[in-house]
């Protein structure tokens, strides 16, 4: 197989690790380019299994990169949140893994919060369906090591949030909801698809003014978008998009992304208990990227 069909071939897939190890659109691609790159060195046609041979490279990547980054996040102002991801129409087979499986925003966040070890060893067995001693291949550790890992990270997965990962909730009430306060500044019915206990995380990473901590109950989470509101950072052009599988919203300013906001439903799908608002611009350049490159009415949803 020469390398443009092995690119074609393995790019998604490998990018399907990437993402949901780092929590990063740009870190994910910088390493799958970086895996490339060494392949072109090697005789590919000497690798039994070429594809369990790219996904152990790519993992031991991301583990690697992410010792290096540890100190990074520990310094990291304000909560950190993942990079949130366009979702593009895609009809290729292996392109359907990076969309079908456990690609929710909150499902997201909920894996960065598992150890590097124990996020290597679910997303290989959970959503990519190695085996477990296959697992263990590919992180050199034994297969009953891998089960205990694994069976780890699903109680903490679970604790989190008890749901049927594979039903991505809509959104699209809480959106229309949300565009609705901005135009009239009362975010009242907006809150009223809250529940009681819903929580709104924010990242601004240092570079744009965020809450520190994460604000929780409705009404306080009102009375932050009403702040917000009053002093015109909801400004601008408000577009309904897919964001990471699910109806979202970003705000563009100047042909840029601005802000993000995406959300996470309760169990009966009914009312959101998550609110994500990210803010950091380097976790918005891809959004601005697509935004710009593919002025496509397949990526807006209302």
């Amino acid at each position: 197989m020469d390398f443009e069909t092995i690119y074609r071939t393995y790019k998604h897939l490998l990018f399907t690790v990437g993402y949901r190890m780092l929590g990063s659109v740009s870190d994910a691609e910088d390493m799958m380019q970086d895996l490339f790159t060494s392949l072109k060195t090697l005789d590919t046609d000497n690798i039994s299994n070429l594809k369990s041979y790219l996904v152990k490279m790519m993992t031991n990547r991301c583990l690697n990169y992410l010792k290096s980054a540890s100190k990074q996040r520990e310094i990291y102002v304000g909560d950190w949140l993942p990079e949130p991801l366009i979702m593009e129409n895609n009809h290729d087979p292996i392109g359907q893994v990076v969309q079908d499986e456990t690609i929710s925003y909150a499902f997201l966040v909920l894996l960065q919060k598992l150890s590097s070890v124990e996020r290597a060893v679910f997303v290989l067995r959970e959503v990519l369906g190695y085996e477990y001693g296959e697992v263990a291949e590919m992180l050199n550790k034994t297969e009953s090591n891998c089960r205990k890992i694994y069976s780890r990270a699903k109680v903490k997965v679970n604790q989190g949030r008890e749901r049927n990962w594979e039903e991505l909730e809509d959104s699209e009430p809480l959106v229309k909801k949300f565009l609705h306060a901005v135009h009239t500044g009362n975010f009242k019915d907006f809150v009223s698809l809250l529940t009681d206990d819903a929580v709104l995380i924010s990242d601004g990473g240092g570079k744009r003014r965020a809450a520190l901590k994460t604000i929780f109950g409705k009404q306080r989470i009102q009375s932050l978008f009403e702040g917000i509101a009053a002093k015109g950072s909801l400004q601008g052009q408000w577009l309904p998009i897919l964001i990471n599988g699910q109806t979202g919203l970003v705000l563009v300013k100047d042909q840029i992304a601005d802000m993000v906001i995406c959300f996470d439903m309760d169990e009966n799908q009914l009312k959101a208990n998550q609110v994500f608002l990210i803010l950091n611009p380097d976790k918005l350049e891809h959004i601005s990227s697509v935004l710009d490159c593919h002025k496509s009415p397949d990526l807006f949803v209302l």
